[in-house]
């Protein structure tokens, strides 16, 4: 803003409408040692083209793609993203939609999440998707609690080869609500070691990951069976949807919720946010739904139309309810979705994901033959985990000079892996990348 809106005696205004003496009141709420103390340490202002030269200086010196070379996803991963999305994205009439309650004023925002659900419902192989969620993480944790609506039970058991931060975010839900969660170990395949799961009977769910964070894909049907025979469902989530384009849906594996993060679906990584969180369920399971729901129906002259369907959330029915208190949805990061995927087409997707697929598995071939250890045998999709020498520290931070990323290390997750790094690799990688790659960390 250029300007502060408010004079001192607007403030005092409001202030004595409220029954207070000053602003700090009003944060009262807050503790001390939470609030800042200080003021901010801020530049002078400057003229705005001072401020326009200040900020290109600024971002010259940030790294960003192409300028490294990144091996590393673990729930972020840098695709091409065709320009037929960048621009219809951009159109105003997407850009500056707002939230679609009036049907007869947004028929072309609720057509466009109508298509979303469609193609991501495709892709997950469920019945029913929503229009989208916050996050990966949200969605989880909304899955989650989705299952025990459903099921009115009070635990549920969580693989430890989901997404650590998803874990973190589950467990910041379920912590006040006093449900148990039960944490699954992986075997040495590198999946989750269902022979660990003894009474499940009470588990209102079962909940993985796939492929999950070391990259390795799980075997679904396997714990879709084991969650079933307990009457218990299955949660499948993700981080890289795009490879179930050439790997076996959640749908067709028995999975009854599938939910994860869509970013690599047409949305840049952008230092992090925003995401996608993508949530589809069997039918019979779509009233406990979270989140919103386009619906396709007719008017009275016979009409094709689209409306907001089968509305759960408190701002619409009683609170006690209320399947969620989610109250909007990602909606321009649900049509970049759904543009990608409609630019691919089903042809496209699957050769790209095919070309994930290959080019992950000529450097996991290359880094074996330059005798470094693959400790996990599973198939992956284009992720993997690699065992580096004692000292690849310094290596890695030499790299790290030379514009390479060569991993995440994974032992601040799980200590028993250290030296253990999950390298990435997407179609933005040339072979002479992945060369240069393997070549640098045998030097």
């Amino acid at each position: 803003m250029r300007f502060l809106p408010h004079t001192d005696e607007d403030v005092a205004s409001m202030l004595r409408a409220v029954g207070l003496t000053d602003i700090d009141s009003l944060f009262s709420t807050i503790p001390v040692d939470c609030r800042r103390t200080t003021d901010l340490n801020l530049p002078e202002a400057l003229s705005e083209w001072q401020l326009n030269n200040r900020m290109n200086i600024l971002a010259s010196s940030v790294a960003t793609f192409p300028e490294y070379r990144v091996f590393a996803g673990a729930g972020s991963y840098e695709h091409y993203i065709p320009e037929s999305v960048s621009y219809l994205l951009g159109r105003s009439e997407f850009v500056t939609s707002y939230t679609p309650y009036q049907p007869e004023m947004s028929q072309g925002t609720l057509q466009a999440i109508y298509e979303y659900q469609t193609l991501a419902a495709r892709l997950l192989g469920m019945e029913v998707a929503n229009a989208s969620l916050y996050d990966g993480a949200t969605a989880l944790a909304e899955a989650l609690l989705m299952a025990l609506r459903i099921t009115k039970k009070k635990r549920v058991a969580l693989s430890s080869l989901i997404h650590p931060f998803y874990q973190q975010v589950v467990r910041t839900y379920l912590g006040p609500t006093g449900v148990s969660i039960d944490e699954i170990p992986y075997d040495k395949d590198g999946r989750t070691d269902y022979a660990s799961l003894k009474g499940m009977e009470d588990c209102a769910a079962l909940a993985i990951q796939s492929p999950n964070f070391l990259g390795s894909i799980e075997k679904l049907r396997e714990a879709a069976d084991l969650a079933h025979d307990n009457n218990s469902l299955l949660i499948t989530a993700f981080t890289e949807p795009l490879a179930y384009a050439l790997i076996k849906n959640p749908g067709s594996e028995g999975a009854d919720i599938a939910c994860g993060e869509g970013q690599s679906l047409g949305i840049p990584r952008s230092f992090g946010g925003p995401g996608l969180g993508m949530f589809a369920a069997s039918m019979k399971h779509v009233r406990s739904m979270p989140g919103r729901l386009v619906g396709k129906t007719l008017d009275e002259e016979g009409r094709l139309g689209f409306v907001l369907t089968l509305a759960t959330r408190e701002q619409h029915i009683r609170r006690e309810k209320a399947t969620s208190n989610i109250c909007t949805n990602n909606s321009l990061c649900a049509l970049a979705s759904a543009m990608y995927m409609a630019s691919l087409g089903g042809t496209g997707i699957k050769e790209l994901a095919r070309l994930n697929y290959d080019k992950s598995e000529y450097l996991k071939g290359q880094l074996k033959r330059a005798g470094f250890s693959i400790p996990f045998k599973s198939a992956t999709f284009n992720e993997f985990v690699v065992e580096f020498p004692d000292g690849f520290e310094s290596t890695y931070k030499q790299l790290l000079k030379q514009k390479i990323v060569a991993g995440l290390p994974l032992a601040p997750w799980y200590p028993e892996l250290y030296n253990h790094y999950l390298l990435c690799v997407t179609e933005t990688a040339s072979k002479e990348d992945l060369d240069t790659l393997v070549r640098e960390v045998k030097s």
